[in-house]
């Protein structure tokens, strides 16, 4: 059998697990040495392909890329640039078809999130109208955890253990010093139209008048009075009161609390900051000291504290990717299947990638209280399989040990491009 090399790369924003699903793709080409030859990295993403910047993975050491399982960020680099339309954009579409086979790529790997999935859609429909045999697989990742068909999607969980922790260790923080000082403390977490990070705060409270006293979801319509009466109810009968409130928290209108006015490469809307703007409200209308956070990249950086369910889960997916596209599938996801709850199993299936791209999961209504300020025991059950576990990384001089890679460059052999 003729080999062929393969192409990987890492879009959008990263995750604690992002590199474990590299590791995972990486590993599982070389066990299939006699159908793949080299891997090719790119660059920042896309961006690598587009730009002939690729990085040579068989230069690094099987001790190096067994690293990247325990390493947060995104070893190879990422990006957010989104390819658009291909009849608009045809040239760029042509030019990654130029570029692999310009290096006998005949498999591509884009691990990343919806947008992700309808880049590697389009590159595997246009190589097929040029006639280029490529098999492209996506492989899924997103803390949001709004990627259709798959149950959850890597990087959540660990988001969702490192949320909840956050917010059980601030809200005993507060607790001890609500008699004299702090009233409120609003955490910020990510999670732009889904408040699925959201909710994981959630699990930190158990029964009556734990924390967080009030979770805010982009699903539920903001209504700053039904708010401010819920902060207000919380001090007077439990001292303090601890809010969890999703970046993409939005009024009736869908106009969002905080947005910034600016767009982001994806074309979203950046978001300035709903932590303070909340905390402000609560001064305004309530007078109360209070405090605020944002988790912001820390949320999703906290390989320390990865869910070991999330480790697990991003290997599989990113070695899954590996097996279907050797076994001739193409335009195909793996995608997580949740077979039970109690005691929690799992296993890997294929999703058909037109069913996946430009498409988002939202909170389900019946994972969301009837009052809209908390989650139900049904989001609680599918929740909390989702953080269990430890997967501590390697630690030296007090610290995380982390890959350090060679990150070799492959010789040129087209023309300069411009994106």
């Amino acid at each position: 059998m003729a080999k062929h090399n393969a192409f990987y790369a890492q879009s959008g924003g990263v995750t604690a697990v992002i590199n474990a699903s590299a590791c995972g793709v990486i590993e599982a080409c070389r066990r299939h040495s006699d159908s793949i030859g080299k891997v090719y990295a790119g660059h920042n993403g896309i961006i690598g392909a587009l730009t002939e910047d690729l990085i040579d993975v068989s230069q690094e050491s099987d001790e190096s890329i067994a690293a990247l399982r325990h390493t947060p960020g995104g070893a190879f680099g990422s990006c957010r640039y989104k390819l658009k339309d291909i009849e608009s954009h045809r040239v760029q579409y042509e030019r990654l078809i130029e570029v692999f086979k310009a290096h006998d790529i005949r498999y591509f790997f884009y691990n990343g999130g919806g947008d992700s999935a309808d880049t590697c859609l389009k590159v595997s429909q246009l190589s097929e109208k040029m006639g280029y045999p490529l098999t492209a697989i996506h492989v899924p990742k997103t803390v949001d955890n709004d990627l259709p068909i798959t149950d959850n999607s890597p990087g959540f969980g660990s988001v969702a253990k490192y949320i909840a922790t956050s917010t059980l260790e601030a809200s005993l923080d507060i607790a001890s010093m609500c008699a004299t000082s702090t009233k409120v403390f609003v955490l910020e977490v990510m999670g732009r139209h889904a408040g699925w990070i959201a909710a994981a705060g959630g699990l930190a409270g158990q029964g009556e008048g734990e924390p967080p006293h009030l979770v805010i979801f982009p699903e539920v319509a903001f209504d700053r009075r039904k708010v401010m009466e819920r902060v207000e109810y919380a001090v007077k009968n439990y001292g303090y009161c601890v809010i969890v409130v999703s970046e993409g928290a939005r009024y009736e209108d869908g106009t969002f609390l905080a947005d910034s006015g600016n767009t982001d490469a994806f074309g979203h809307r950046q978001l300035g900051g709903v932590a303070p703007t909340l905390a402000g409200m609560v001064k305004q209308d309530l007078g109360y000291k209070y405090h605020w956070a944002v988790a912001d990249y820390l949320q999703r950086a906290a390989r320390h504290l990865a869910s070991r369910t999330d480790v697990e889960q991003a290997y599989a997916v990113g070695e899954r990717a590996v097996e279907l596209a050797v076994a001739g599938e193409n335009s195909r996801m793996p995608a997580i299947k949740r077979v039970s709850d109690n005691p929690y199993r799992w296993e890997i299936e294929s999703a058909p990638l037109a069913e996946v791209a430009n498409r988002e999961k939202f909170m389900p209504p019946d994972y969301i209280s009837e009052d809209g300020f908390s989650i139900t025991d049904a989001c609680r059950a599918y929740l909390s399989p989702l953080i269990q576990g430890e997967d501590f990384p390697p630690f030296e001089n007090g610290l995380p040990k982390v890959a350090h890679l060679k990150l070799a460059r492959v010789e040129k052999r087209l023309p300069e491009f411009t994106i």
